[in-house]
């Protein structure tokens, strides 16, 4: 895969990206695991060089974090869950109330705050209905502020990729 050697301007990005970083970006959020020395042979510059762009990167929050991703259903947590969340007062102190408590909850792996229907979007993954459920008391039923939950369960899970698409390889 060719990228771009133009460098991406501030504007549309939080810090330039020249060729060098995406070749590496790629790299990274395919396999994290890659070793400096690999990564450095990949992109075709010192080793010392990729250390200084991959922490550049990490500074400047390009890059998040490096994670391993592990298989739920092989860790005994096969129902995956997508809840709509909304509340009966929606003031900035309520919304920042029910998001902390949603946030310390360890079965939902994503909490969203969306505009033009719920108030909150939640990826939930637990074991099974009674974790569910068990989770349905702790989040939804004990907060007085929660006026309607709507969840739709997971069947099959065709596709769950973490990767961000980079800007478009040059042409030519």
């Amino acid at each position: 895969m060719q990228f771009s050697t133009e460098i991406l301007p501030s504007s549309a990005l939080s810090l330039p990206l020249d060729s060098v970083d995406l070749r590496l970006l790629h790299i990274l959020q395919r396999d994290a695991s890659a070793t400096n020395q690999t990564l450095a042979a990949q992109v075709n510059v010192s080793p010392a060089t990729c250390m200084r762009r991959v922490k550049r990167l990490v500074e400047a929050g390009v890059i998040e974090r490096r994670v391993a991703l592990l298989s739920p259903t092989h860790l005994g947590h096969g129902l995956t869950a997508f809840v709509e969340v909304s509340l009966d007062r929606e003031s900035a102190e309520a919304l920042a109330a029910f998001e902390q408590r949603a946030v310390a909850e360890p079965g939902v792996q994503q909490c969203h705050r969306v505009a033009s229907g719920p108030d909150f979007m939640l990826v939930v993954q637990v074991a099974d209905m009674p974790a569910y459920h068990a989770m349905v008391q702790r989040l939804f039923t004990d907060d007085a502020n929660v006026r309607n939950v709507k969840a739709f369960f997971s069947v099959h899970r065709a596709k769950f990729e973490t990767h961000v698409a980079l800007p478009a390889a040059a042409s030519g």
